[in-house]
């Protein structure tokens, strides 16, 4: 039995609690600037009447919980969240952390990397402003460009945050030359890449870079699934590192979801259902075994958020 264990908002589930985990989805975004009207507000009955239902679905589509990608930088409501997974008793994993440079708020630009170090760390090991829900990893971001002065800072500090707690940390990062720096910098720092996931890893036009990280133990993740030209590509990478020896360490989601206050009502959600309903039989057709894809969708997700 594995001694590892997830921090939810319904608690700490041990890897035997849970089945398929979607590693990367949203339940409330505001994707708005901090100084904006209205930023990250709204009537939590309101939150709940929308994206409850949107749970419910996935339940029913057997995923069993969401990794709820919202840092700092992006509205994250993490009160909000308790109250939607408290109704539809459905654990989301919550992160701290903080966005790519554009949604970096004044107060974090201002703050030195052993100040930004412990805020994460009381985020891990407490509660997030006072909400009750522990953070259950690190969730950060990279400028298509390269990493700016703030964003190095703050991966510098999720390291160290990281290394004292075990939690992982997972970057929106598109380049894969940005996605190697980061490595970089992480092991430079002392911490071990099985601790890093790469999210929209397939970003990058060269898979050749997807196959080199995850064999220093980075995680891979495909996400933005849902559409012909997405499934495809994904399906291909798979088969590149399933066939490499590499499927441990490859994660799939929709980047899917949400509750939006910057719209009318919330604005139209997207079900978190596609892999189970379309891609996972994809995966079958091409001939994975059912082993395979509880590897992928259950014990990678697992391994790569507990601590």
């Amino acid at each position: 039995m594995s001694a590892k264990r997830l921090i939810t908002t319904l608690g700490v589930k041990r890897a035997e609690e849970v089945g398929m985990i979607l590693p990367h989805e949203h339940v409330f975004v505001d994707l708005r600037t901090w100084d904006q009207p209205g930023y990250a507000q709204a009537d939590t009955v309101d939150v709940i009447r929308l994206m409850a239902t949107e749970l419910h679905k996935a339940r029913e589509a057997g995923v069993s919980c969401i990794v709820e990608c919202s840092p700092v930088g992006v509205g994250r409501r993490a009160d909000i969240l308790q109250a939607v997974s408290e109704a539809a008793v459905f654990p989301l994993v919550v992160p701290t952390g903080i966005y790519r440079d554009a949604w970096i708020p004044p107060w974090a630009r201002q703050m030195s990397e052993a100040e930004l170090a412990d805020w994460m760390l009381e985020e891990l090991e407490e509660d997030i402003e006072g909400s009750g829900v522990q953070a259950g990893f690190i969730k950060l971001g990279a400028s298509d460009g390269g990493l700016t002065y703030d964003e190095e800072k703050i991966l510098r500090a999720a390291a160290e945050a990281a290394k004292q707690t075990g939690a992982a940390i997972g970057s929106h990062t598109v380049s894969g030359r940005v996605a190697q720096e980061q490595a970089c910098i992480l092991e430079n720092a002392g911490l071990a890449l099985d601790r890093f996931i790469w999210i929209h890893a397939a970003a990058e036009a060269e898979v050749n870079i997807n196959l080199e990280l995850a064999r220093r133990g980075v995680w891979i993740e495909y996400d933005f699934l849902g559409t012909p030209q997405t499934d495809a590509g994904a399906l291909e990478r798979i088969r590149r590192l399933a066939e490499a020896g590499l499927l441990a360490k490859v994660l799939i989601s929709h980047d899917r979801g949400w509750y939006d206050p910057a719209q009318p009502g919330g604005g139209t959600p997207q079900p978190y259902t596609h892999i189970s309903y379309h891609f996972l039989p994809r995966l079958r057709e091409e001939g994975f075994s059912a082993g395979e894809i509880e590897q992928i969708t259950r014990h990678n997700p697992f391994e790569a958020f507990a601590r």
